[in-house]
């Protein structure tokens, strides 16, 4: 079954141009020009990834992130003509898996599709088991981290991050390691990405006094602490 994808851009030009090379490369697409539609089709049907506009009238698309991390885990890539960080830094802030600046090209655009759905696919056929670390339970299975008992709400992307890091305790990956391997990405991607992800994660899994479970190699990059 084809993997199905959301675009949401108030500017039709662009989700026709997006849906058309997408549906060559054999995804089934829909398009929508408004966040509150978005919002709705993912209520009713579930995607498999969407690529989501920043600047739309009515709702835009941090709003609409915001109401979909709520429930839905998949892998969310913003769309943005803006250059400035702190538009970039919010997006991850709030839950996205990553952003591509626009103007885009196509190829790139399709190979962030490409890579954010081929980690989906492999995380499905990962052999289940029950990690302990301290305090945190890793279930595989249901791809769900627990800490003393509470499970813990990670997107998708962060999830693969720790899942990742904590399969190679005490050992360090630079941030490029980190994109390719968890993101998938062997030539795209913003370094900046792996370290907003990590902050999101400490905040969620560390106790407030000090990290213990993802540790910084200062100069080098991030590792799991046995």
């Amino acid at each position: 079954m084809a993997n199905l994808i959301y675009v949401v851009d108030d500017e039709r030009t662009i989700t026709d141009i997006v849906k058309f090379n997408l549906e060559k490369e054999g995804y089934e697409v829909e398009a929508y020009d408004d966040g509150y539609k978005a919002i709705e089709a993912v209520e009713k049907r579930p995607c498999d990834l969407m690529l989501l506009d920043v600047m739309m009238p009515g709702i835009d698309g941090f709003e609409v992130l915001k109401e979909l991390r709520k429930s839905y885990r998949f892998p969310i890539l913003m769309l943005t003509a803006k250059e400035e960080e702190v538009d970039k830094v919010l997006g991850l802030e709030l839950g996205a898996d990553d952003y591509i600046v626009k103007p885009y090209s196509m190829r790139e655009l399709i190979a962030r599709v490409k890579a954010n759905l081929r980690r989906l696919s492999s995380a499905d056929i990962t052999q289940a088991d029950i990690r302990q670390f301290g305090d945190m339970v890793m279930d595989t299975g249901k791809y769900e981290v627990k800490i003393k008992g509470e499970v813990i709400p990670l997107t998708m992307r962060e999830y693969e991050l720790l899942k990742y890091l904590s399969e190679s305790p005490n050992q360090v990956f630079t941030r490029e390691q980190l994109l390719q391997e968890v993101w998938g990405y062997e030539y795209y991607g913003d370094i900046r990405t792996v370290d907003v992800t990590v902050r999101r994660l400490r905040e969620k899994i560390e106790d407030d006094e000090e990290n213990k479970y993802i540790l910084t190699k200062r100069g080098v990059g991030y590792y799991f602490g046995a």
